[in-house]
């Protein structure tokens, strides 16, 4: 993989200046396959080794595609593990606007396709089967609506639960739309008001969910309502991918310096925030 991803980019080993991966956080197995191959790539090509956490990569996406934009940032970073509300003041500092107190959105997705016989992963069969129903077909409910910049899946993904064993004739399509709507919602809700908050310069979309087309529809849409400078990365920067772990091994490069080869893999790893 890692000598097609070369000769596809058409760039000679010599050119390489360091190499980065994730180290945290992820399931312990999958990060020591990375930080394994990266730490013996970096020492046969005498290069610097650079550690990234995830989270901080999927801010960086956006930077791939726009590197325009203007701190200080609010991004809604959006996937099966987490839902936080990221204030970036500059690079490498960050503040926890708000976050998810039980599910995070993706998992409510891939809990709600599956219960509906949608498959997985749950966010793009949600996505299309919500294309062929009503999104007020049923009332779900937007926990924590009105109340600060946290949120809360769980109770909505029980409430779906619960009405599709009431109304077992109920179109799959329709509660997918509707379900989605809910969640859609609530982040387009929390993510205007967070940026209204902190008087940020633009409001940016991260992570797997953000491929979902309504909330970019609705993203897009309440950043010109609110007069905010609003981007959406490609889908394709919205999944995992290694640019967004090569942008931000670049900034952590310039700003750290190396990671030292006796680091390892740190499956609890927690966004660098400031106090």
């Amino acid at each position: 993989m890692i000598a097609r991803a070369i000769v596809e980019a058409g760039v000679n080993e010599g050119r390489i200046d360091a190499v980065a991966c994730t180290v945290g956080p992820g399931l312990i197995g999958a990060l020591l396959v990375g930080v394994s191959a990266a730490k013996a790539l970096a020492l046969t090509w005498d290069v610097p080794f650079v550690g990234v956490n995830h989270m901080e990569a999927h801010l960086y996406a956006a930077f791939l595609e726009d590197p325009t934009l203007e701190f200080p940032l609010v991004v809604m970073l959006v996937s099966g593990g987490h839902t936080m509300l990221i204030e970036m003041q500059d690079h490498g500092r960050y503040r926890l606007l708000g976050q998810t107190i039980d599910d995070a959105a993706g998992e409510a997705f891939d809990k709600v396709a599956r219960f509906l016989g949608l498959g997985y992963p749950g966010g793009p069969a949600i996505d299309r089967e919500a294309m062929h129903g009503d999104p007020e077909a049923i009332a779900f409910p937007r926990a924590m609506l009105h109340d600060g910049l946290d949120f809360s899946f769980s109770g909505l993904k029980t409430s779906v639960m619960n009405y599709v064993r009431k109304h077992p004739d109920v179109s799959a399509a329709d509660v997918a739309a509707s379900f989605q709507a809910a969640v859609v919602d609530v982040l387009v809700t929390k993510a205007r008001r967070a940026a209204e908050q902190v008087g940020a310069r633009g409001l940016v979309l991260g992570g797997g969910v953000a491929a979902n087309s309504l909330l970019r529809e609705r993203f897009l849409s309440v950043c010109t309502d609110a007069g905010i400078h609003g981007f959406l990365p490609s889908r394709e920067m919205c999944t995992d991918n290694a640019a967004m772990i090569a942008a931000a091994g670049w900034h952590r490069l310039r700003s750290d310096g190396p990671t030292a080869l006796d680091a390892g893999a740190y499956p609890n790893l927690r966004l660098p925030l400031l106090p």
